[in-house]
């Protein structure tokens, strides 16, 4: 596997990845080449690349972890797809659903695997969520939180704007950690009727906080998440038989069951890898099998429709909106 990008991000996932037995570090890319050089001395890759096409065609290479800004998942992910590669993107997959779209026809077309990296599906905690999630009953309600004030807002108050705050590389609040709430929920509970959203939009273009309603039949959903403020809050499902509390959406740990008759029920999510373990595992055995079935791409594209309908009430446009056809 070679890897696409050089930041905090992609050291995690490789490090969690190497935990796999089939995993192999071939290749690193940056389009420095200093910096690529010196991050594959640092991860141990085989050896590294600063050009796209040389890396992608290199036939010693099966599949690429892309972990560069969102702006540029999809021209990377087609192009290395194209070229016969596996692709696992991180989140978001790319900045808008009709690049989702072509880029899970691409991947049809090629015969290829191709996979978003949302951790929190992977992990033993959204498995836990999932099987007792039948305990609340019929679903009436579902609000999950993750608000986490960004390091990089900082610098942004103090007139520096950083990549996770510019609408060029198709960043924001949504786009980053909103992702780990709206997959969730599209995961449990699929496509909503109707999404609206409001929220604060910093002057650079991205918004920094937002909260989402999404109606279902039958039920509602609140996404409420933040870069610019922090919160501790946990998460929720409420059914007509009782709610079912999350500790943290992004990193389950704990569960807890309160009925609405009855004693609550906690369970200590018994995790034995980092998180980015199970989406790589996820992965690689995709690869292996050459099977695609299980990796959501439907799911992938609807959260990117939500995503582009709430950038749409909230009014924050990206430069790879323009390029719609």
């Amino acid at each position: 596997m070679a890897t696409i990008g050089t930041n905090w991000i992609t050291e995690a996932f490789i490090d969690a990845a190497r935990g796999v037995d089939a995993f192999c570090l071939h290749a690193v890319y940056s389009r420095d080449e200093e910096r690529a050089r010196d991050f594959a001395a640092k991860t141990g890759a085989g050896t590294y690349y600063s050009d796209l096409e040389a890396l992608f065609g290199d036939d010693e290479l099966d599949a690429v972890y892309i972990a560069s800004p969102t702006r540029y998942h999809a021209e990377q992910a087609a192009s290395a797809m194209e070229h016969g590669k596996h692709v696992i993107c991180e989140k978001p997959l790319c900045s808008n659903e009709q690049e989702a779209r072509h880029l899970i026809e691409t991947a049809q077309k090629h015969d290829v695997v191709f996979m978003e990296a949302v951790k929190n599906l992977y992990t033993p905690g959204f498995q836990t969520l999932q099987e007792w999630l039948p305990k609340v009953g019929t679903v009436r309600k579902a609000v999950f939180h993750f608000s986490q004030y960004s390091s990089r807002y900082d610098a942004y108050l103090n007139g520096e704007v950083l990549n996770a705050f510019k609408p060029s590389l198709s960043n924001g609040a949504t786009m980053d950690i909103g992702v780990y709430c709206l997959h969730p929920l599209q995961r449990l509970f699929g496509e909503p009727e109707e999404v609206k959203a409001s929220g604060h939009v910093l002057e650079s273009g991205v918004d920094g906080q937002t909260n989402v309603l999404l109606s279902y039949d039958g039920m509602d959903a609140v996404a409420a998440y933040s870069k610019i403020t922090a919160s501790n809050s946990p998460s929720e499902i409420q059914g007509e038989k009782g709610t079912l509390y999350i500790d943290t959406i992004h990193e389950m740990e704990h569960l807890t069951f309160v009925p609405v008759k009855g004693e609550p029920e906690t369970v200590d999510i018994n995790q034995q890898h980092p998180d980015m373990y199970y989406e790589a595992a996820a992965f690689i055995g995709a690869c292996d099998t050459n099977d695609t079935t299980s990796l959501h791409w439907h799911d992938s594209q609807m959260v990117m429709r939500q995503t582009d309908r709430i950038r749409e009430d909230l009014g924050v446009v990206f430069e790879a909106d323009q390029l719609r056809t």
